[in-house]
């Protein structure tokens, strides 16, 4: 197993989709709502859009009519991208193949509102800073969704659970090109830079929750999270291989029950 196994692909975001809806956080929209222009067009930009499903998502519950610009660099993913809102003739949106990495101001200038979803731990420290400046120079609300925090629980409890954590931990933590990703270190450091720069900062648990009814999910996640565990830790090969065949039978018999704990970040200019 290696972690090329999780690597983005229009099939992996489809699969998840479902679960990134149910957990990303109602709370927050609910206070972005009020920020947002009333009775005119509110222009969003999704940073890292994959296939849509942000839009798919957030459209629905905004209020008034919406233009969308969907950016990724990946254009597979944007190849891809569907954003049908049922009774929602005032969603629009294009899509722009660009790289959020060095995000241009240019670019977004125009925004109500800023969006992102799984992605600020993918990046290092360099790449963080200078995404959140480039939201904060848009001077305008953002949300951003299901960043991993790093803590996964599982029931039933195996002895390994910890181990294969704390390597796959690592593994996001690892150095890339000389630089070391983030992580689950990312969103606080989000949080901790807009307040620096003068941003209302609101924070939420957005904790993926996968049981019986998620079985093609659970299986794919366990697959990927072990994999990347062993890809940072090799000496965890041979236990991890039968821990993975512990858990699938516990996922075929429904008993398996898993809690992938995500953050929500709304940020408001002050």
């Amino acid at each position: 197993m290696t972690a090329e196994t999780v690597r983005v692909t229009p099939e992996w975001l489809e699969l998840r989709e479902p679960a990134d809806a149910s957990a990303r956080s109602v709370e927050l929209v609910e206070i972005l709502r009020t920020q947002l222009p009333s009775g005119r067009r509110a222009v969003i930009h999704d940073l890292g859009c994959g296939t849509g499903s942000m839009t798919r998502w957030l459209a629905p519950l905004l209020p008034d009519a919406q233009h969308w610009v969907l950016h990724d660099r990946d254009a597979d993913l944007l190849e891809h991208v569907t954003v049908e809102i049922p009774n929602r003739p005032d969603v629009t949106f294009t899509t722009r193949r660009s790289d959020i990495t060095h995000l241009a101001t240019a670019g977004i200038e125009d925004a109500s509102l800023l969006t992102a979803s799984a992605l600020l731990d993918m990046f290092n420290r360099a790449e963080l800073d200078r995404f959140v400046r480039g939201c904060a120079a848009a001077h305008c609300p953002a949300l951003i969704t299901l960043s991993v925090t790093g803590r996964v629980e599982c029931a039933p409890h195996d002895p390994l659970d910890s181990a294969i954590q704390d390597a796959f931990n690592a593994h996001q933590r690892r150095e890339v090109d000389g630089q070391r990703l983030l992580g689950p270190d990312a969103v606080a450091l989000a949080a901790e830079t807009f307040e620096t720069l003068g941003f209302h900062v609101r924070l939420a648990p957005s904790p993926w929750h996968l049981d019986a009814d998620h079985a093609d999910l659970t299986s794919a996640w366990l697959d990927g999270w072990v994999a990347a565990a062993i890809e940072q830790k090799p000496d965890l090969a041979t236990v991890a291989v039968e821990y993975v065949r512990r858990r699938a039978a516990e996922g075929e018999t429904g008993r398996l029950v898993v809690t992938v704990q995500h953050d929500d970040l709304l940020v408001i200019p002050r």
